[in-house]
């Protein structure tokens, strides 16, 4: 078969002969789009190269009622969604595409308004499928907004909301009709008809849909009290609850907006095109037609475009949309630069590493966006419960409206009245947005500041962290050993000849330290390259020998030197007096002197410190350090950044076991590493966090939270944000709830009113969206 097309395998039931397999396979290959169909009647499986919905296929084998299913699922494909106004709308419209022929599977991620499928289907197939909101589905590509969106942008006030501004002006006339004459003239009635038909059409249109179906939602529930208010001539408050209904959803939708906009900003970041230099030729290029190993030129005060390394230029670039750093960043040669980022003052020239859609910021939106998509507990809750709420409220309205009359001689049209508020009332859009407008908004505040959370169950997760484990080296500490002291003993003042034989020495070691020398001697231009060093071996556990100019030379710990038969005690004494520093200290010498002692640290990060007293004042009960460097080096930093216990010389597995064991005692815990190294620790507490998320894809794709600027100091703020975020998760519930009993309890004294039921839920519906809004403006 030819392989220039995608090729389909399905999985055939209902062959009765080979002959009707064959008639099958002729009449696939007619199907417009299928380029090829091959049928193996043995297996009953069909390749099919090109396009056909599952639905075609099954039509062409309908001579023997043949079922087609798909062999394997393939990669799901990602679409943008327009005009969804609730998430019990994006459930619906979910449920929809999953019964559509050719889908798989489909999931909808309404904090992102995108839905996936996997399966073949057409955009006018989704489209039909959310035809009840009259949603837009547009191909995902880039992350860009859509013509229409950006249309949407600029369409005047006036013009956006024409619908509901006409509405609001005949429900004005017709209070002024029912003031010159009366509530009963016909001209009122028409006015207020006109009223409910111009704001509530699409509304009315999909109730009665959902009433034939009996699929109760908050639609359906305000379509019957429509329905029966008019029924019973309450054509006045009708009108005013559709409009009312019509500003609830309107005042959803643009809250819900708001809170993705925070991750729309992120994606108008990187420029879509930038200068390339290509066969000795400059021109501007856009982004996704950028090659890796292209030559990219960016000037001062521009943006740069896609991610690579500079190989030439030096310049300050402003890293904060990355990784949320006020203050610029010095850039040189051979160091990473990322799309997004402003280049402040100098003249660069970086060579391309990835592709548009590989670059960070691609990987920081698609990775937020899924967040957004991911139910916290509290989410789960909340639809588990809306999806018995609304049958009940309807049972209860209904016991409402007919036992008073029935049993207690109550008249039928005031009960009927109550029984068409409690309807109103028990409208749960309040209830249903308590949840997913905070968690987007909080994911898209702390995407902005650097903290990248990779979904709600994190999120909430993080406000109950009781104790946190860091990983020393990279984490607590900046990871790169620099030396710190340098001491040539006795006379000799030929002090950078002895330090090109120590960087000569190191480097042909493979010790982690050996780069700290080695960096300090090409810092001070120090020639050691040059220098020949024979019978070089290492000391396993205790250092390494070579000869230079034929003199054997040794570089290690005391220890090393007293085996050589050279005791000094004053030596001995500096080398601990630098260890109870947090250093690590190496002699230098022959087998006959001591000659110098370096001493080498990794130095601990400036943010540490502050960080770990910001989370005891939070509460955090236990902050412990992790490491495997030596207990007297360990305790010395752990002393210095403030941990309220400090583990030394363990190995990964002992991290492990400590994670564990505060898991036992704290229930919630953290851990904090770098994302590559202590894994199994990692993914053993509730929440791992990595590190250093800019430029690192292991930290993005295996950590829970990713710290992108190497700054603890954003873990505090992440610990603050989740508080408040289940704080106000817990208050919108609770007032969105409360609100709703009180209004119900009116109906007892019978002074529930439908202009009470209303203002009741769109008043809940504003404030839980502004107290939700309230997380996209906290500050570290």
């Amino acid at each position: 078969m030819s392989s220039e097309a995608e090729k389909n395998d399905y999985r055939i039931e209902g062959f009765s002969c080979a002959n009707c397999a064959g008639k099958f396979e002729k009449n696939v290959c007619k199907l417009p789009g299928v380029k090829e169909a091959k049928v193996n009647f043995g297996a009953s499986k069909l390749s099919v190269i090109g396009e056909a919905s599952v639905a075609e296929l099954e039509k062409a084998g309908a001579f023997e009622n043949l079922k087609v299913i798909p062999d394997k699922k393939r990669e799901a494909k990602v679409y943008r969604v327009e005009g969804f106004s609730c998430a019990n709308c994006a459930g619906k419209f979910e449920r929809n595409v999953n019964g559509l022929p050719g889908v798989e599977e489909a999931k909808v991620n309404f904090g992102a308004s995108k839905i996936s499928v996997v399966g073949q289907v057409s955009i006018a197939d989704l489209e039909k499928a959310g035809a009840f909101e009259n949603l837009k589905v547009h191909s995902e590509k880039n992350n860009e907004p859509t013509e229409s969106e950006a249309k949407d942008e600029k369409i005047p006030f006036y013009k956006k909301y024409q619908t509901l501004l006409f509405a609001g002006l005949f429900v004005l006339l017709g209070y002024l009709s029912w003031f010159v004459n009366g509530e009963d003239n016909l001209i009122t009635i028409l006015l207020f008809l006109a009223t409910i038909l111009i704001g509530g059409i699409q509304l009315l249109k999909i109730g009665l849909q959902n009433l034939i179906r009996l699929d109760f939602d908050m639609k359906t529930l305000m379509t019957v009290a429509v329905i029966g208010g008019a029924i019973i001539g309450e054509w006045g408050e009708v009108a005013v609850v559709v409009i009312l209904f019509a500003i609830s959803e309107e005042l959803e939708r643009f809250s819900m907006d708001s809170a993705r906009n925070s991750i729309r900003s992120l994606m108008q970041i990187a420029p879509k095109e930038a200068l390339v230099r290509r066969n000795g030729h400059e021109q501007m290029i856009h982004v996704e037609d950028i090659e890796v190993g292209d030559i990219m030129i960016v000037k001062p005060g521009q943006k740069i475009a896609m991610d690579g390394v500079i190989v030439s230029g030096h310049s300050a670039v402003n890293q904060a949309s990355i990784t949320g750093e006020s203050v610029p960043v010095e850039k040189k040669m051979d160091d990473e630069v990322y799309a997004g980022t402003l280049n402040e003052e100098g003249f660069l020239e970086v060579e391309i590493t990835k592709l548009v859609g590989d670059t960070t910021i691609s990987k920081i939106i698609h990775l937020v966006e899924e967040a957004q998509g991911e139910r916290a507990p509290a989410q789960a809750f909340i639809d588990k419960f809306a999806k018995y709420y609304t049958p009940i409220i309807m049972a209860v309205a209904a016991l409402v409206a007919i036992l008073p009359p029935l049993f207690f001689a109550g008249s039928w049209e005031a009960w009927i009245y109550q029984g068409l508020a409690v309807l109103v009332v028990g409208c749960p859009c309040a209830l249903v947005i308590s949840t997913p407008i905070a968690i987007v908004s909080a994911i898209g505040n702390a995407a902005k500041k650097g903290v990248l959370i990779k979904g709600g169950i994190y999120l909430e997760e993080m406000g109950s962290i009781k104790a946190i484990a860091f990983d020393k080296t990279g984490t607590l500490t900046k990871g790169v050993p620099a030396v710190t002291d340098y001491e040539v003993i006795g006379e000799s003042n030929d002090d950078r000849n002895i330090l090109s034989f120590i960087s000569a020495l190191e480097n042909r070691s493979q010790h982690p330290l050996a780069s700290a020398i080695l960096k300090k001697a090409d810092d001070e231009h120090i020639d050691y390259k040059n220098i020949l060093v024979e019978n070089f071996s290492s000391l396993t556990g205790k250092g390494i020998k070579g000869e230079i100019e034929g003199i054997p030379y040794f570089i290690g710990s005391p220890k090393l030197f007293n085996e050589l038969g050279i005791n000094n005690k004053r030596i001995e004494n500096r080398v601990m007096e630098l260890q109870q520093q947090g250093k690590t200290a190496m002699v230098f010498g022959t087998d006959q002197v001591i000659i110098a002692v370096i001493a080498v640290a990794d130095e601990v990060r400036e943010s540490s410190k502050e960080a770990i007293e910001k989370l005891h004042a939070l509460g955090v009960k236990k902050t412990i350090m992790l490491t495997g460097d030596n207990n007297a080096t360990a305790n010395v930093i752990g002393r210095y950044v403030g941990v309220s216990d400090i583990q030394g010389e363990l190995m990964p597995e002992d991290k492990l076991t400590s994670v564990k064991q505060l898991r036992e005692k704290y229930s919630h815990v953290a851990m904090v590493g770098d994302g590559v190294n202590d894994a199994p620790a990692l993914a053993a507490s509730n929440v791992g966090i990595a590190m250093g998320g800019a430029g690192t894809d292991t930290a993005l794709e295996t950590a829970d939270v990713a710290l992108m600027g190497d700054d603890l100091r954003k873990l505090p703020f992440t610990i603050k944000l989740s508080r408040k975020s289940l704080r106000i998760i817990i208050a919108n519930i609770t007032f969105s709830l409360a609100i709703k009993l009180f209004a119900l309890l009116l109906v007892i004294p019978g002074w529930l009113t439908l202009w009470i039921a209303i203002l009741a839920d769109i008043g809940a519906t504003l404030i839980v969206a502004l107290n939700s809004m309230r997380l996209m403006r906290v500050k570290e």
